[in-house]
């Protein structure tokens, strides 16, 4: 309407033709791995990279990148080198239970090198993460970050995210909201943000 120079012959809002507001942070959906599907993958290293999303909550080529004799700091301690990474952001991420440390252990019981077949170069393991992923149903694993990111929230705080149906920040005491001011921003640093804001896509606000 405005290209035609006659701006005032359709509303400028939304509302007035019951168009629903577009939230700018919506929130992603958790998810966990389905070990039924899982174990129908063929190979060994993309196992071992679905679990390493679902476990630390990694993005998927940080999971093929990964070398456990770089990434291993000490038993409490993974660290993300920074080629990995989106923007080149190095962090660490604690180990925390017993189901990491068994992944650790499978991971080492395989390879301690980067988690990408012998013949194959980084983008075409990542083709081949892609097909086999998408044969068995578990394609669209962005949500195993979602599910880190909800479970580590309850870990710190001791109360469910919003996005699992917890208290919303602005329901919080002032205490409540420092600490949960306090948890976002540390997993937003583990997940490879720097931002408080990226955190309601995972947690909602």
């Amino acid at each position: 309407a405005e290209k035609i120079g006659k701006p005032n012959i359709c509303s400028r809002s939304n509302d007035d033709y019951g168009i629903p507001r577009v939230r700018n942070n919506p929130i992603g959906k958790s998810k966990t791995l389905d070990m039924d599907k899982h174990a129908k993958i063929k190979s060994d290293l993309i196992k071992l990279s679905l679990r390493l999303q679902q476990e630390f909550g990694l993005r998927k080529e940080e999971c093929m990148k990964f070398s456990l004799s770089y990434a291993l700091i000490n038993a409490n301690t993974l660290q993300i080198k920074g080629s990995w990474a989106k923007g080149g952001k190095y962090r660490t991420i604690p180990i925390r239970n017993e189901s990491q440390r068994q992944l650790i252990r499978d991971i080492a019981a395989v390879t301690k090198g980067a988690l990408i077949e012998p013949d194959k170069n980084y983008k075409s393991q990542m083709g081949e993460y892609d097909r086999e992923t998408i044969r068995v149903g578990l394609n669209k694993n962005h949500g195993l970050r979602h599910h880190y990111a909800r479970e580590r929230y309850l870990e710190l705080t001791g109360w469910k995210c919003p996005a699992d149906g917890g208290p919303r920040r602005r329901e919080l005491s002032p205490i409540d909201y420092e600490l949960d001011t306090k948890v976002r921003e540390q997993i937003s640093q583990e997940l490879g943000h720097e931002r408080l804001k990226i955190t309601y896509a995972y947690l909602g606000s």
